[in-house]
C-alpha cells in the first residue's frame, strides 16, 4: 500500500465521514497523526519514568532520608514501573495498528476481515474486531 496517508495534509477539523469510502487515504491520515501522537507522548512517559527509577536508584545509592523515606521511594519505583509496563503494553497496541495502517488491514476485523466501521475506529482506534466480534470474545473470557 502507498504510504500517502503519511503526507496528507488534513485540516485540523477534519473528522472522518461514513460517505467517504472506508478507510480511504485521508481516514488513514487522520489514524496515522492520532496514533503517532499517542505513540510520541508513550514514548514521553517512558523516558520521564526511566529518569525517575534512575533518580530514585541514585538517591537510595547516596542514602539521603530515613527508613520511611526509602519506603516512599521504593513504593514511588514500584508504582512507576506497573505504570511503565502498562504505558509498554499501549505501545505495543499503537505500534500493531499503524502497522496495519501501513499494511492495509486497519480498520477491518482480524477475526472475519469485515470492516469494523468507522464509528467504531473513532472510538477506539486501536480495535481489531467488530463490536459483536468483540462481545462474543469478551463472553468467553468469562
Amino acid at each position: 500500500m502507498a504510504d500517502n496517508y503519511k503526507t496528507i495534509e488534513l485540516d485540523a477539523k477534519y473528522t472522518p465521514k461514513k460517505n467517504e469510502p472506508y478507510m480511504c487515504p485521508q481516514q488513514l491520515a487522520y489514524f496515522y497523526r492520532i496514533l503517532t501522537n499517542q505513540r510520541e507522548e508513550l514514548l514521553s512517559e517512558r523516558d520521564e519514568v526511566l529518569n525517575a527509577v534512575r533518580m530514585a536508584d541514585k538517591t537510595e545509592a547516596v542514602g539521603v532520608g530515613d527508613d520511611s523515606d526509602a519506603a516512599t521511594y521504593n513504593q514511588d519505583i514500584t508504582m512507576d514501573l506497573r505504570m511503565s509496563d502498562r504505558s509498554n503494553k499501549l505501545l505495543q497496541k499503537v505500534n500493531a495498528a499503524l502497522d496495519r495502517i501501513a499494511n492495509g488491514t486497519f480498520g477491518y476485523s482480524v477475526v472475519s476481515g469485515d470492516e469494523i466501521g468507522i464509528k467504531r475506529m473513532m472510538a477506539r482506534p486501536l480495535a481489531t474486531m467488530t463490536v459483536e466480534e468483540q462481545e462474543e470474545y469478551e463472553a468467553r473470557k468469562n
